[in-house]
């Protein structure tokens, strides 16, 4: 008889050193930190969205802090909009989530991370690839639809705050960067 896996809870979560999510009661063990690229596409998104907000005042915009779905999911978006969140962490939908995707995370935010932030209600999904220079965005209209695919064009996201995100501000110097 094989023995039951462990699972694990918020509670458990709080103690454990270096970066962990934990997803359905089993931990994921974080990537060693993100190289330039992907920190520097998680402030440019950050900054991009938060520029809209200057005189909104329900809205903020967070790096890499705990989204806590429930006792045994607790994920770390990369970049996220919350609204009207009144807690020390992120405890409802945000608005709009980015995941920076790197070849050791792809399987899991395209996926697994896919399906929780759909079922949960965030409004907008953002796949950055720092790779290839684009990211793939996901409005929840009962259920993910990708809206397209985006290098160098301006959006506008329908949420609590209007947002708009111009992608060639974003990737402009990473472009620059990878022709020298």
């Amino acid at each position: 008889m094989a023995a039951p896996l462990l699972r694990y809870t918020y509670e458990d979560y709080k103690h454990w050193k270096d970066k962990w999510e934990l997803i359905e009661g089993f931990p994921v063990a974080m990537a060693p930190s993100p190289v330039i690229n992907h920190q520097y596409l998680s402030v440019m998104f950050a900054s991009e969205i938060n520029k809209n907000l200057k005189d909104c005042e329900e809205c903020l915009v967070v790096i890499e802090e705990d989204y806590i779905i429930d006792e045994e999911t607790i994920l770390k978006p990369d970049v996220a909009m919350i609204c009207n969140e009144n807690n020390n962490y992120i405890t409802k939908a945000p608005e709009i989530v980015v995941e920076i995707i790197s070849p050791s995370t792809a399987k899991i935010d395209e996926k697994i991370k896919f399906e929780i932030y759909q079922k949960e209600g965030v409004k907008y999904y953002i796949l950055a690839y720092p790779n290839h220079l684009f990211a793939k965005v996901y409005k929840n209209e009962n259920g993910y639809k990708k809206m397209g695919d985006f290098t160098n064009e301006t959006i506008k996201l329908n949420t609590n705050c209007e947002v708009e995100i111009n992608f060639d501000t974003i990737f402009k110097k990473l472009r620059r960067r990878n022709d020298t």
